[in-house]
């Protein structure tokens, strides 16, 4: 435990930080499970809707420092490919 002032501010301040990223991961990561299980279901109609939402919430931890630009267009890239092919049909 910390005994220096400045110390205590900055472990409180790692607290809830930490609790941020978590709540904003939590959200992208329910998101791409969703739009998964929907494409291993094939119900093509709830597809966009769900893709949508999950691109919304990937971007969204990206532009927080979340995740890196180039794993949120990884994912964005992958996700966009599965529903594609499936809509094709």
């Amino acid at each position: 435990m910390a005994n220096i002032k400045s110390s205590e501010k900055a472990n409180r301040q790692r607290i809830k930080r930490t609790a941020r990223n978590v709540a904003q991961t939590t959200t992208m990561r329910t998101a791409i499970k969703k739009l998964r299980a929907a494409i291993g279901a094939k119900n093509v109609k709830v597809l966009q809707p769900l893709l949508k939402s999950a691109v919304q919430a990937i971007d969204k931890a990206e532009s927080k420092g979340v995740i890196k630009k180039g794993t949120a267009s990884r994912h964005v890239s992958r996700l966009t490919l599965a529903v594609g092919r499936l809509t094709a049909k």
